[in-house]
């Protein structure tokens, strides 16, 4: 059995480092006008008649795959989705980013590769990158790490908090392209030391696919249907980005209420080698996509025209429907046709 905790990453720890931390800042909410609450996917505050979304991430250890392919462009179309995602989860359009790249010594041939897929995922995203930061970092940093801000705009009025969710309500799932940007650790720790695999091998079971090449397909960027979906008049009552923590991210929506999640999608391939080779099914609900990178959480009245919609960029599905329940729970049949409470 290998976990995310055996491979380097406790998710238990990293909630309680980062409710520490935030515990410090809360005092400092007072500055501002803030409109969502905390734990949302991205922070809003009112400023006279608008509403200013903010999301930071990183890419990772995404980035070691990268390395050990030299390939270095879709590293920077990940670090544009994980946060303009982020940013339409709560209604809002994405605007502007602006990035940082900490590098060990400057690297002119990686840094234009970064720049290119930057450039590229901002413009699935339809949005400007108008700045940044770039350090030397040679005691801290081994070869580089890349992060961004994003900032959305809204209407105070239209944001999605989650508030809306009502049992009867019908989860939309929206496909993911693998991997994604997170569990890369357990990942790598299955491929790369068990296994014993080169990024170039093929993926077991697989002759057509490449294990790094996998592991490298960029997040995707689900700006576009969601802003049409926002246009199209449904009333969306929740948008969930399935990133770390899996599918327990739908919680952070609405705690009092269940998840009943019953009609997902086979996955990829990738998810269930990683399976095979000692990741509980368990775990991998709880660290992966499993296939669905955003759900979409609308009245069962708006499914249908939901599906159609979103379907326009990328596949969609209904998976699941919202239960009464005060304790929060998400349940899940697995691909494995197991039951699972997260």
């Amino acid at each position: 059995m290998v976990t995310y905790a055996d491979s380097g990453v406790d998710i238990n720890l990293e909630a309680l480092t980062i409710s520490k931390l935030a515990s410090k800042l809360e005092k400092t909410l007072k500055y501002a006008d803030v409109l969502t609450k905390k734990g949302h996917f991205a922070s809003i505050i009112r400023v006279g008649d608008m509403a200013i979304a903010m999301s930071t991430d990183g890419v990772g250890s995404k980035i070691l795959v990268a390395e050990k392919l030299g390939k270095y462009d879709t590293i920077g179309i990940d670090c544009i989705a994980m946060v303009v995602n982020d940013i339409i989860c709560v209604g809002a359009k994405p605007i502007a980013i602006v990035d940082y790249l900490a590098m060990e010594k400057p690297n002119p041939e990686i840094a234009s590769e970064i720049g290119e897929g930057l450039a590229k995922g901002a413009e699935l995203a339809e949005t400007a990158i108008i700045g940044g930061e770039t350090a030397t970092l040679p005691e801290i940093v081994n070869n580089f790490d890349l992060a961004a801000t994003g900032i959305g705009i809204t209407d105070p009025e239209n944001i999605i908090t989650g508030e809306k969710i009502k049992a009867g309500d019908k989860l939309i799932g929206v496909e993911s392209s693998g991997i994604h940007s997170n569990g890369l650790t357990l990942a790598r720790k299955i491929f790369f030391e068990k296994l014993k695999l080169d990024a170039s091998d093929p993926l077991p079971g697989s002759k057509d696919k490449i294990v790094g090449e996998e592991l490298l397909k960029p997040t995707r960027i689900y700006v576009k249907p969601i802003l049409e979906l926002l246009r199209s008049g449904v009333d969306i009552h929740g948008l969930a980005h399935i990133t770390g923590g899996g599918y327990t991210n739908i919680r952070r929506l609405n705690d009092k209420v269940a998840y009943n999640i019953d009609k997902l999608p086979e996955p990829q391939p990738i998810f269930k080698t990683i399976h095979e080779n000692g990741v509980p099914i368990n775990e991998m609900y709880k660290v992966f996509n499993m296939g669905i990178g955003l759900v979409i959480i609308v009245d069962k009245e708006d499914a249908k025209k939901t599906i159609k919609i979103t379907k326009k960029a990328y596949n969609a599905k209904e998976i699941g429907t919202v239960e009464e329940d005060p304790k929060g729970a998400v349940k899940i049949k697995t691909y494995t046709k197991e039951d699972i409470t997260l």
